[in-house]
């Protein structure tokens, strides 16, 4: 039942095994730790779990409260994509309200989640993740590949302005660089239009069952629309500069593809509504997700699943393992079947119970407060250990398969995102292409995070023409009225910024009786799970070459911590921590690398 790729060991020669913690990880929201055992002798971790010491319990107190707060509770979840939990809310009530938004409160929607993308995205690839990459760390961490990034030309020079990859490093570092200062002010503008069209940032006071309470106006488009085109070359330039450090990378550490690397397993849960095709009944699911501007779809080892949202719902799984719950499966289960007829299992979140157990951290047993989604491949039967990619990878790797998104400004090719960006301030109309790179690794990650925000830039342009024709066609409708059912169930799909995101709810006696919120953080970094199988983060770290030049008692681990952050593990915060100079745990000799423990 493992769904890792088995990695071949290396010849181990006799070496230090040190174990090193980061806990927190720091520029995140939460408490994530990760713990590893390094093998400083041949540059290898041998071995890495994932661990978060906070139960946030959302699950537990939603029953028995009126559905129509659902929204608005489960905004709470993330002070960062709050809306994201909104819209996926929103999505799962208007299923069982049996409610359609009208077609103008879906282009907002659309547009406010596009500003949330790209504000998001932004914040965390300029701000944050450019850290591990910028001047001062690799100096710090990485002194000769600096040396080589001094005298490398940069192949974007002419888009971006900056002659050398060394000089891009130095425009990224914190608090001082000239991008790391722009891209805050590009923060701040995408941060307003996200406003004007769900009123306030990141908990909406304008988003609801059966559509928005924003006024729409023609005033409030062009004011989103001349926001975008004002940072449009920020973002053309954005792709060029990540693309030629991210290239440098590869040629200047060969085998840096290791990083971060596990095997292609990504889930996207679409985002974008067509509001020509949607409905959101549950027996039309199939029809409208294929019709989302962002396809969603199941893709192993390169090969795209499924994009049919109805499968992708039957088959999720939440398995505990290593994680701080007791079993549900002698409960009484809440839905036996779909409004299909298909029968649903007692692990899908529709029928879960959270049965909160504390207890003392043991990594040969239990570890975390995260469960373990999977998804269960239909045909081998294997629980499948998703991750998104970071959000963008996935979103774009399905995109790109589907080969179904045909817009005047993104189209998808069957390998590729083509990307039309309209003429800026000082660069002319451009067109991006994303490709499906060899690897799912961290500098893949990375890069896909610049290109999708293009993606969302490109997308918002084509939204905001279709809402600007409806209002001057004099439809404003916004919102349509509804009653809560007295028995219902719903699910709704979308990306939170970071990945796939699914809302389930049960309505018993007019009340929420079950309701189960799945973000991406439990997929990405969910601990080992019942059949052994580890969470992605810790399979993306374990393994995995070191490339950092510093040795056990200055070790920063900045290749453990770009496998992590590239998954972008929810919030910006503060900086790295580690534990003192690292423990010996012993001198160990062994042909199996990695296979005995200290």
């Amino acid at each position: 039942m493992t769904t890792t790729e088995p990695k071949a060991p290396g010849k181990a020669a006799p070496g230090q095994m040190v174990e090193m913690a980061w806990d927190p990880i720091t520029r995140i929201i939460g408490n994530l730790g990760i713990y590893t055992k390094i093998d400083f002798a041949n540059r290898r971790v041998a071995e890495c779990h994932s661990t978060s010491s906070l139960f946030r319990g959302y699950s537990v107190f939603m029953k028995g409260k009126d559905p129509r707060d659902a929204g608005f509770i489960t905004s709470r979840i993330c002070g960062i994509c709050g809306d994201n939990h909104t819209t996926c809310s929103v999505y799962a009530q208007n299923m069982a309200y049996g409610i359609k938004t009208p077609p103008l409160g879906e282009w907002i929607l659309n547009l406010g989640e596009a500003a949330e993308y790209m504000f998001d995205h932004t914040l965390f690839q300029d701000n944050l993740v450019f850290v591990d990459y910028c001047e001062a760390m690799v100096k710090d961490t990485n002194p000769s590949v600096l040396r080589r990034a001094r005298d490398t030309e940069a192949p974007n020079a002419a888009v971006h302005g900056y002659r050398t990859i060394a000089e891009i490093m130095e425009a990224f570092n914190p608090f001082e660089g000239a991008v790391y200062k722009e891209a805050l002010q590009v923060s701040r503008t995408t941060r307003e239009m996200f406003c004007l069209m769900e009123g306030r940032h990141v908990h909406p006071s304008t988003v609801y069952p059966g559509g928005v309470g924003t006024m729409p106006t023609p005033t409030l488009f062009t004011d989103y629309l001349s926001r975008l085109l004002g940072i449009i070359d920020f973002i053309k330039k954005a792709v060029a500069m990540n693309d030629d450090v991210f290239d440098f990378f590869y040629q200047a550490l060969p085998g840096y593809e290791e990083v971060g690397r596990r095997r292609v397993l990504l889930g996207c849960w679409g985002a974008f509504q067509d509001p020509g095709v949607v409905d959101y009944r549950y027996e039309t699911m199939d029809r409208w997700g294929k019709a989302m501007y962002v396809t969603p779809g199941v893709i192993v080892d390169g090969k795209l699943l499924t994009t049919n949202l109805v499968d992708i719902n039957l088959g999720i799984r939440i398995l505990l393992g290593s994680s701080y719950y007791d079993d549900w499966v002698n409960e009484e289960p809440f839905v036996t079947r779909d409004p299909l007829g298909n029968p649903v299992d007692m692990r899908h979140p529709w029928n879960q119970t959270t049965l909160p157990v504390p207890q003392k951290r043991d990594f040969e047993d239990k570890y975390s407060w995260v469960m373990s989604p999977r998804w269960l491949h239909p045909e081998t039967g294997d629980h499948l250990a998703l991750d998104t990619g970071g959000g963008p990878f996935a979103r774009l790797y399905t995109t790109a398969l589907a080969n179904l998104v045909d817009t005047p400004y993104v189209k998808s090719t069957g390998s590729s995102v083509q990307i039309s960006l309209p003429k800026g301030e000082s660069l002319p109309e451009t067109v991006l292409e994303w490709r499906i790179p060899q690897w799912s690794n961290a500098i893949e990650r990375n890069r896909a995070r610049a290109y999708f925000v293009a993606y969302a830039a490109a997308m918002a342009v084509h939204f905001v023409e279709q809402a600007l024709g409806r209002v001057r066609a004099g439809d404003t409708k916004v919102f349509e009225d509804f009653e809560v059912p007295d028995e219902a169930i719903g699910c709704g799909f979308h990306e939170a910024v970071r990945g796939l995101l699914s809302h389930h709810m049960v309505i018993r006696d007019g009340k929420i009786a079950n309701y189960h919120p799945y973000p991406p953080t439990p997929w990405n970094g969910s601990p080992r799970d019942s059949f052994g199988t580890p969470g992605p983060y810790e399979d993306a770290v374990q393994d995995m070459p070191i490339f950092e030049e510093n040795g056990p008692d200055d070790f920063r681990g900045v290749d453990i911590m770009r496998a992590v952050r590239s998954f972008d593990p929810c919030l910006p915060c503060g900086v790295h921590m580690y534990l003192g100079k690292g423990r010996t745990l012993k001198k160990l000799h062994s042909p199996m690398f990695g296979a005995t423990h200290g």
